[in-house]
């Protein structure tokens, strides 16, 4: 299997220049490629060859804030790597450390200081000790920084080397095109030792975007992506990247700078510490997300797979997987170097823009209305005419899959049918903390911060958490165990392995269904999205088994494979891999 390195050796030069000049005039790329290629040498005089392999079926990312599990009198971080040790096991490979460092505001995604750890979480050696037991997916914050940061506190007292490290505009500025991703405006005016300026702040007031037109901006984003994959990073994760670059008469989105910039980045990492996997998160429709694998080889190695979490949720809600069928079966392959970066929960709600040109506007208003009703919030987003749009839905997954009134047996039946699909699907998973630890809605936290996305970031207690798993009647004790027994299984067979093919099967609307393969491991997956049994006849042939006895690796009755048909009846919510 290729390691998804490339771009390696004395020619990475001409690959960097290249893509630099699609965002800089050939003086300045010419200063750049000067100015980096030291950085690039340096850091291989340092760390040497450290080429990691590529990713296959044992693969999996556990998503958590540093401190989501808290206990009294030690560092949150090294208190997750006890638990992880505890109850990880084998079964958690890699974590993503959601951002880390000293913060003002968004839950530490508006970072103060990039190249710190926020004393409160912990230190560097932590970090270190982490990594010695899982790969870390490293926040790339890079879009923004706050606006306590040094960097911009010196713009405000108007040090003339950050002067061009913002976006200053006349805000008279026909700005109406811009991607609005929250309803705020595009510019903050600040008070500075020049009188006030207006700078652009796609987020939040709080969050200044860099202007990645000047290039000792490049340079130091640069410097701080070798020094994050030196620290131990396997994955550094590139936080709201497609609103990198600025440009007045556009959407200021996925411009063709902003992917030049990215592509220099791989030729950078892949040069000065090869193995880093660069992940691009990209909140919006299918069609623009993929872009950010570039050719297959030069850009990203992993995207975020966005319309997963809405189109399965609408699934079972509806009792109906047609939707999510549609858009898997279009998915094109990916390569040997690239995969998807598939989840249904994270610390942000459930974005519902991935979905556009899926499901209607009206099926998206059904599913903020469920979430509501399941005591969730809807988060909105400006439209560039004028009015307002659901941007995401802010709710943990088990309850916004949970009818209110279910019981536990129902919730636990629905929630990890809905995890395996997750698992199946081809690329490899991220499980957020709260869906591994079977959380409910943190109203406490929402009504104390009055932020909707509180709702999904409870801090948990490592003694009580540790009672609730003690206890094998807990829900929250059910639902890991189940993760268990999945990510065990999942693990074993090759098929499940990110690049492994994938078919996708229309067999029934109340179905969610396709089959992976690679070598001689074949599994199919069958998951049923209603309360009712369905019972399938599928062609044999379109299974690829030979006909005889199967294995239903999740219990179940293993079904019989015929010679021209085969017969498999599924239990409300029942989740099957069947193999041979």
């Amino acid at each position: 299997m290729e390691t998804g390195v490339t771009n390696q050796g004395a020619n990475y030069t001409s690959a960097l220049s290249a893509h630099l000049a699609v965002a800089y005039d050939s003086e300045t790329v010419a200063a750049l490629v000067e100015r980096i290629v030291p950085l690039v040498e340096g850091a291989r005089a340092t760390n040497g060859n450290r080429a990691a392999g590529w990713l296959d079926e044992r693969d999996v990312m556990l998503i958590t804030y540093g401190d989501s599990i808290r206990t009294e009198g030690e560092a949150p971080l090294a208190t997750l790597r006890r638990f992880l040790a505890a109850h990880g096991g084998e079964i958690i490979t890699n974590v993503h450390i959601l951002p880390f460092y000293p913060w003002t505001s968004d839950d530490g995604f508006s970072v103060k200081d990039y190249r710190a750890i926020d004393p409160v979480l912990g230190d560097w050696d932590d970090v270190s000790a982490l990594a010695e037991d899982v790969g870390i997916m490293f926040d790339g914050v890079i879009n923004h920084i706050s606006a306590e940061s040094a960097w911009f506190r010196a713009f405000l007292a108007g040090d003339p080397k950050y002067a061009d490290y913002f976006t200053v505009m006349d805000p008279a500025t026909d700005l109406s095109q811009v991607t609005r991703p929250r309803a705020l405006p595009v510019l903050t005016p600040f008070e500075t030792a020049d009188g006030v300026k207006s700078v652009w702040t796609t987020f939040s007031a709080d969050q200044i975007d860099l202007n990645y037109a000047n290039p000792d901006v490049l340079i130091e984003i640069l410097d701080l992506l070798i020094f994050y994959a030196q620290k131990g990073a396997r994955f550094i994760r590139l936080d709201a990247i497609g609103f990198l670059w600025k440009e007045v008469g556009t959407t200021c989105m996925h411009l063709p700078q902003t992917h030049a910039v990215i592509k220099a980045m791989r030729v950078v990492l892949d040069a000065a510490v090869p193995g880093t996997l660069i992940v691009t998160e990209t909140n919006v429709p299918h069609r623009d997300n993929i872009s950010y694998f570039g050719d297959g080889s030069d850009e990203a190695q992993l995207v975020y797979q966005f319309p997963l979490p809405p189109l399965t949720l609408h699934a079972f809600l509806t009792g109906d997987a047609s939707r999510l069928t549609g858009w898997a079966r279009s998915l094109e392959p990916t390569t040997p170097s690239t995969t998807f970066f598939n989840f249904l929960a994270s610390h942000d709600g459930i974005g519902v823009r991935p979905a556009e040109g899926i499901l209607s506007p009206e099926e998206v208003a059904a599913m903020a209305d469920a979430v509501v009703a399941r005591g969730g919030r809807v988060s909105m987003r400006s439209l560039p005419g004028g009015g307002e749009a659901p941007y995401e839905l802010n709710i943990t997954y088990l309850d916004a899959i949970s009818a209110p009134g279910e019981d536990d047996d129902t919730r636990l039946a629905k929630f990890m049918a809905a995890q395996t699909i997750l698992l199946s699907v081809v690329g490899i998973p991220g499980i957020y903390v709260h869906s591994l630890l079977g959380s409910h809605n943190d109203l406490e936290g929402l009504a104390r911060t009055g932020r909707a996305r509180s709702i999904n970031r409870e801090k948990l207690d490592l003694a009580g958490l540790e009672a609730a798993l003690a206890d094998p009647a807990n829900l929250r004790t059910r639902v890991l165990s189940a993760f268990r027994e999945r990510l065990t299984l999942r693990a074993a067979r090759p098929a499940f392995a990110p690049n492994a093919a994938q078919r996708v099967l229309s067999l029934d609307d109340r179905v969610f269904s396709l089959m992976r393969e690679t070598g001689g491991d074949r599994v199919w997956v069958a998951v049923n999205v209603t309360a009712g049994p369905v019972a399938l006849s599928v062609p044999t042939a379109d299974l690829g088994f030979a006909p005889g006895r199967s294995v239903s690796l999740l219990g179940g009755t293993a079904p019989i494979i015929g010679a021209e048909t085969t017969e498999l009846t599924l239990a409300p919510y029942e989740a099957a891999w069947i193999t041979q």
